[in-house]
């Protein structure tokens, strides 16, 4: 029904004792009519009703829901590029800054391989990106990919502009998150530190948590291209979260120091042993025996694309914090 028809329907259904009565009430439900027949081109849920003698016209439509405005601290980095794409075509967010002393002035989205420029050039200062998404009143989330030395001053200065952080340092020193997450209670500000972002080293450290409740003996073996990276986080964070279970492990060579039994992390008796071959995938693999049986759980990365999908899940959660939270299986 066009606005001509609703008029001339509101004249049979007004019923004014005055020419400047009529002329008022034709006019506000040709402008009601016409508002709400803009929303109703909008959003298909748009209703219109009529009461018997009344003006009123109720429209309901859904407002849309606000993006979460993230900056990837470490944009130039693999995994920083890698970033930038997943969070440009992830709903529901959009890349707001991206921040790196290289590559300085270039697109973000070019540096990312993105089919079209995303005309958000690579800056080097955090606070400038910060300050704008904070006069925006956006929901804001910085991931930080830097160095361990700069994740303390980062966190607070995301958290003084109103915005969580997501931390992916794997060298980050356990006393540094610590004094984060008595900043972050205090500052009522959420940031998530996560030793690994995938979902599926999440899931091997799950699974060797549980099976270590029923074997005697445990180990851990892992191939890395890079020396530098051994031992893993992962196996560190596997090795951590066993020990607190109160277990001990390889009783019959417990206090052995030959170098071929790799190295003792922890004082549980869980071991790990690194392999280094440039070119191999990166894997991890913790192996459990008991009486007449061996239990191997395993887990090869081949592409930093693993790390994407736990990425959006840490985005998406960091978003709403209020405190510090170590470890992505707290949300699986």
């Amino acid at each position: 029904m066009g606005t001509v028809s609703n008029a001339r329907m509101k004249d049979k259904v007004f019923k004014p004792n005055s020419k400047n009565q009529s002329r008022g009430a034709v006019q506000q439900g040709k402008m009601a009519t016409a508002a709400c027949t803009t929303l109703h081109t909008a959003a298909p849920r748009c209703r219109r009703t009529f009461p018997p003698r009344s003006s009123a016209i109720s429209c309901s439509a859904q407002p849309p829901q606000n993006s979460i405005k993230v900056v990837i601290n470490g944009a130039t980095k693999e995994i920083g590029r890698a970033a930038i794409a997943a969070v440009t075509k992830s709903r529901g967010m959009e890349l707001a800054g991206a921040i790196d002393s290289s590559l300085v002035g270039q697109d973000a989205g070019k540096i990312a391989g993105l089919e079209e420029p995303l005309e958000i050039p690579v800056v080097s200062d955090l606070t400038m990106v910060l300050g704008s998404i904070a006069q925006s009143r956006a929901t804001g989330v910085v991931v930080d990919f830097t160095e361990p030395s700069t994740v303390y001053d980062n966190v607070k200065q995301a958290a003084a502009f109103g915005l969580s952080s997501v931390v992916y340092v794997p060298d980050i020193q356990l006393e540094t998150v610590t004094a984060l997450s008595a900043f972050c209670e205090k500052a009522t500000m959420g940031c998530l530190v996560v030793p690994t972002l995938s979902i599926g080293s999440v899931l091997l450290q799950q699974a060797a948590i549980q099976a270590s409740f029923h074997y005697r003996n445990l180990e851990i073996v892992e191939s890395r291209p890079d020396p530098s990276d051994l031992p893993s986080a992962e196996a560190k964070q596997i090795a951590r979260n066993i020990s607190d279970l109160g277990q001990i492990f390889n009783r019959d060579d417990l206090s052995s120091e030959n170098p071929a039994r790799g190295q003792l992390l922890g004082d549980d008796g869980v071991r790990v042993h690194g392999l280094v071959l440039p070119g191999i995938a990166s894997s991890t693999a913790v192996h459990l025996s008991g009486p007449g049986e061996v239990l191997s759980l395993s887990l090869s990365i081949t592409s930093v694309q693993s790390l994407m999908p736990g990425l959006i899940l840490a985005i998406r959660k960091a978003a709403r914090l209020k405190n510090l939270i170590y470890g992505l299986e707290k949300f699986l």
